[in-house]
């Protein structure tokens, strides 16, 4: 049996109902039952929905959020976060509100957007947190990412845009057809990065612990990984990545996954 499986949420735990289905849930609690360590790896943050998924999955272990720029042990709230730089945030900042473009900005425990246009609306919902209108350089504590929020026809044009310093990390939902979150980082952070992290916390080696995922951020994290599965519902690039293949998340394939990750050393 492994010591770690890292979990994406969009796509992998949760799919176009936006919940997580039973027999994901018990499968999970198997293999924590049996000494297994389950690590949410996700681009959500640590809030809402997502925190809920991550206590429930370890109520007192460590999760990665904001696709590695947040690493949180929600039991004791310790982070490993690494911060956006400030000079950064505001050239972002500036470009959203030249251009009209949804932008949010994150610490570990809360978020701004301040577009009315109703994909922030929309995912204030899938996020699981009311929406509220907010200038994104008036939160406190520590900036960690942002994201911007766009059609998906714009996610090509938004790539070949130069962010100096930073890493993009594009994915999608199917609770939210259509659109692309797309989560700016400081430069070399990402899944994979988090995981390495994660990984040492528990005394563990990268090539130690599965990944299960199925979108474009998560590729990071496959590649450093030993044990790198793809959802059937999963993009191209991380089914490249990827040395096992499981169902669709509509089919509860992170099921599989979780029984696979009990008959592996």
């Amino acid at each position: 049996m492994l010591g770690l499986t890292c979990i994406d949420v969009d796509g992998t735990l949760v799919g176009s109902s936006n919940e997580v289905l039973p027999q994901v849930w018990a499968a999970a609690e198997r293999v924590v039952a049996a000494g297994m360590h389950l690590c949410l790896s996700t681009g959500r943050p640590a809030f809402g929905r997502a925190l809920g998924y991550a206590e429930r999955l370890d109520p007192h272990g460590w999760h990665i959020f904001q696709n590695g720029a947040s690493i949180v042990n929600v039991g004791s709230g310790e982070s490993l976060s690494e911060g956006l730089p400030h000079d950064r945030l505001l050239e972002l900042v500036a470009t959203s509100r030249r251009l009209g473009r949804i932008l949010e900005v994150y610490t570990d425990k809360e978020y701004a957007v301040d577009s009315t246009d109703q994909r922030a609306v929309d995912h204030a919902a899938l996020l699981g947190v009311p929406y509220v209108q907010r200038d994104p350089l008036s939160l406190s504590g520590q900036v960690v990412r942002a994201q911007w929020v766009i059609p998906i026809d714009e996610q090509a044009a938004l790539m070949a845009e130069p962010h100096p310093g930073l890493s993009l990390h594009p994915a999608g939902s199917p609770a939210m057809q259509g659109t692309m979150f797309v989560s700016v980082t400081r430069e070399g952070v990402s899944k994979g990065s988090a995981i390495h992290a994660v990984a040492a916390r528990y005394g563990l080696s990268a090539d130690q612990v599965m990944m299960v995922g199925d979108g474009e951020n998560d590729v990071s994290a496959l590649q450093v990984v030993g044990y790198p599965v793809a959802m059937g519902n999963a993009e191209p690039a991380a089914v490249a990545a990827s040395r096992y293949r499981v169902g669709h998340v509509d089919a509860a394939g992170l099921a599989e996954a979780l029984e696979l990750a009990m008959t592996l050393p």
